[in-house]
C-alpha cells in the first residue's frame, strides 16, 4: 500500500471538495444574498416561520455561523429579540443537512460534465446572473469530483486489517461522536466531516448506526466554530453562540441512547437495494440513510425544542448576564462583522447600519453645537469636540471594512452601494471635523473675546441651523434606508438654504453698524457660523446625490 499516494489523493480530494463547497456557496450568496436579508427583516414572531427561515438561509449559504451572525445584527439593531432568534438558530441546523442530502445523490459520474458546463457559463457568457449560476454548477461539480478522488483513494483500505479493526472500534457511539466532534472542530467545517462520513459509507466501511453517531459528533464539533466566532464580540453575539451550543449538545444527549431505533426508522423509509448483499448492499444504501437520519434528527430536535424558545432565551441570559459598558467598547463597531465579508450583500447591509450609527453621532454634535456657540461653557464645547473622536474611529473602521468588501466579487448594484457608503462615511467624517475644528473654535472665540450674541441674531442663525439639521436627517435617511425621496428633498433644499444664508448675511451686514460693544468681533463669529452651516449642508447634499444614479450633465454640486 502506497501511503504517500493515498495521502496525496485524500488531501487533494478534500481540497477540491472544500473549494467546490466554497465556490458554490459564494455564487449562491451572490444570487440570493439580498433576498436572505429581506426574508429575515420581514420575520414575524411565528416560531415555525422563524425555524423555516433559518433552515432556508443556512441551506443557501451553507454556514450556520453566518446565519447566527445575521441574527446577532438584527438583535443589536433592536429588530429581533433573543427569543425570536432561538428558533432561527434551531432552523439553521436543519439547513446544514442539505450538504449531506446533496452528497448522498449518486451523481459523481456527472461531476466532470457539471464542471465543464459551469466553466462555460462562468467564462464565456457575459450575463451576470448566468455567470453566477455557472459558479454554482461548477462548484457542485467540484464537490462530486473531490468525493470521487477521495473515494478512489480509500479503495486499498478494503484489504488493510488495522483500518478495518479501527472501523470496528467506531461501533461504540461515544467514540464515534468524540472523533467526529474533534475532527469537525479541527477543520472548522461540518460539511467536510459529513462528506467524509458519506464517502466512508459508500465504501462500505461504516454501518448506519456508526454513521449516525459520527453525524452527531459533527453537530457538536460545529459548536467550536460558534465559540470562536463569538470571542471578543458583543453580549448578543455570545448569547446567540450559546444558544447554538446548548441546542446542539442537548439534542445529541437526547438522542444518543436511541441511535439504533433511529437507524431502524430511517431504514424503513429510505431506498433499498434488495438485489445486493453484504458490503455492496451496505455501500449502496447507507449514504442515503445517513443523510436522511441527519436531516430527521435535526428536524425532530427543532420540533421538540421550538416550544421552549423563551425558556432557552432566559437560560442564556442567566448564563451570560448583561454587564456595564466599558469605555473602550464605545468605539467598537456595533454592526461590522468579518464573518459576513464573504457575502457582500450582507456585509454592505451591515455597513449601512454602522453608517447610521455614525450619522446619529454627527447629528447629535450638530444639534448641540448652536446653543454651545451662543451661550455654552468651555466644558460643553470640549464635550462636543470629544464626540468627533468616536466619529473618526468609526470612519476608520467603516473604510477598512469596505476595503475588505471591495476585494470580493461585487455585482453592479453592490458596487453602487459600496461607492455610496464610502462617500457617506467620508462626508460624515468631514461634517464632524467642521463641527469639532471650526464651530467649536467659534464658541471658544466668543468666550475669549467676551462677545454676546443678541437674541435676534440667535433666532436668525437658528432658522438656518434647523434647516441644515433637517437636511442632515434626510441625508442620513437617504443612505441608511435607500430612500430616494429623502435624497431628492435634500437636493431641493439648496435654494431654501441659500436664501436663508443670504438673508442672514444681509441681516449681519445691517447689524455691523449697530451701536453695540465688540460688534466687529460678533460679526466675524456670526458670519463664520453661517459659512460653516452652508458647508455642512454641502456635504449632506453630496451624501444624498450619491444615492441617486445621475446623468453626467447632472453631476454638479
Amino acid at each position: 500500500m502506497s501511503w504517500s499516494s493515498m495521502s496525496i489523493q485524500l488531501l487533494g480530494g478534500l481540497a477540491l471538495f472544500l473549494f467546490g463547497m466554497e465556490q458554490m456557496a459564494d455564487a449562491l450568496k451572490a444570487v440570493a444574498g439580498k433576498r436572505m436579508k429581506n426574508i429575515l427583516a420581514r420575520l414575524t414572531a411565528n416560531r415555525f416561520m422563524g425555524a423555516i427561515t433559518g433552515a432556508f438561509i443556512t441551506a443557501i449559504i451553507q454556514s450556520s455561523s453566518v446565519t447566527t451572525v445575521l441574527v446577532v445584527g438584527f438583535i443589536s439593531a433592536g429588530l429581533m429579540s433573543l427569543a425570536q432568534s432561538v428558533c432561527i438558530i434551531m432552523g439553521a441546523n436543519i439547513g446544514t443537512t442539505i450538504t449531506a442530502q446533496i452528497i448522498a445523490f449518486k451523481i459523481t459520474e456527472a461531476s466532470m460534465l457539471m464542471i465543464a458546463l459551469g466553466f462555460g457559463m462562468l467564462f464565456f457568457i457575459k450575463q451576470e446572473k448566468i455567470k453566477l449560476y455557472g459558479g454554482i454548477l461548477m462548484g457542485l461539480g467540484m464537490v462530486f469530483f473531490g468525493m470521487t478522488i477521495m473515494s478512489n483513494a480509500m479503495q486499498p483500505l478494503h484489504d488493510y486489517p488495522p483500518f478495518l479493526h479501527l472501523m470496528m472500534q467506531m461501533g461504540n457511539p461515544l467514540i464515534s461522536i468524540l472523533i467526529a466532534a474533534a475532527f469537525t472542530g479541527l477543520i472548522q467545517s461540518s460539511s467536510a466531516t459529513t462528506g467524509i462520513i458519506i464517502i466512508m459509507a459508500s465504501q462500505g466501511f461504516i454501518t448506519l448506526p456508526t454513521g449516525i453517531a459520527l453525524a452527531f459528533g459533527a453537530n457538536i464539533g460545529t459548536c467550536i466554530t460558534a465559540i470562536l466566532a463569538s470571542i471578543g464580540k458583543p453580549r448578543e453575539a455570545v448569547r446567540a453562540a450559546m444558544v447554538h451550543i446548548l441546542f446542539n449538545i442537548i439534542g445529541v444527549l437526547l438522542w444518543v441512547g436511541f441511535i439504533d431505533q433511529l437507524a431502524q426508522f430511517v431504514t424503513w423509509f429510505s431506498p433499498r437495494y434488495e438485489m445486493l448483499t453484504g458490503t455492496a448492499k451496505l455501500a449502496a444504501e447507507t449514504p442515503r440513510q445517513i443523510a436522511n437520519a441527519h436531516t430527521l434528527f435535526n428536524i425532530a430536535n427543532t420540533l421538540i425544542f421550538i416550544g421552549f424558545t423563551s425558556q432557552f432565551a432566559r437560560l442564556v441570559e442567566w448564563l451570560i448576564p448583561d454587564k456595564p459598558l466599558d469605555e473602550s467598547m464605545l468605539t467598537t463597531p456595533r454592526f461590522l462583522d468579518k464573518e459576513l465579508i464573504g457575502t457582500p450583500s450582507l456585509a454592505l447591509d451591515r455597513t449601512r447600519l454602522e453608517i447610521g450609527q455614525m450619522g446619529q453621532q454627527a447629528q447629535e454634535m450638530l444639534v448641540q453645537i448652536m446653543p454651545a456657540i451662543f451661550t455654552g461653557t468651555r466644558s460643553s464645547l470640549s464635550q462636543i469636540a470629544a464626540m468627533d473622536d468616536t466619529i473618526d474611529i468609526t470612519h476608520g473602521q467603516v473604510i477598512t471594512y469596505l476595503g475588505q468588501i471591495s476585494k470580493q466579487s461585487l455585482t453592479d448594484a453592490q458596487t453602487q452601494e459600496f461607492t455610496t457608503f464610502m462617500g457617506a462615511a467620508n462626508n460624515l467624517e468631514n461634517i464632524g471635523d467642521i463641527i469639532e475644528s471650526d464651530l467649536v473654535e467659534l464658541g471658544h472665540k466668543r468666550l475669549d473675546e467676551d462677545v454676546i450674541i443678541s437674541k435676534k441674531t440667535q433666532e436668525v442663525l437658528i432658522n438656518l441651523h434647523e434647516k441644515v439639521s433637517a437636511a442632515m436627517d434626510l441625508a442620513i435617511q437617504a443612505v441608511t434606508e435607500g430612500d430616494p425621496d429623502a435624497a431628492q428633498q435634500v437636493i431641493a433644499m439648496k435654494a431654501t438654504i441659500n436664501r436663508l444664508a443670504d438673508a442672514a448675511a444681509l441681516y449681519e451686514a445691517k447689524r455691523l453698524i449697530a451701536e453695540e460693544p465688540k460688534r466687529l468681533q460678533a460679526y466675524t463669529i456670526e458670519m463664520d457660523t453661517i459659512e460653516k452651516l452652508k458647508r455642512i449642508y454641502y456635504f449632506a447634499r453630496r451624501m444624498s446625490k450619491a444615492t441617486i444614479p445621475q446623468n453626467p450633465s447632472q453631476n454638479n454640486d
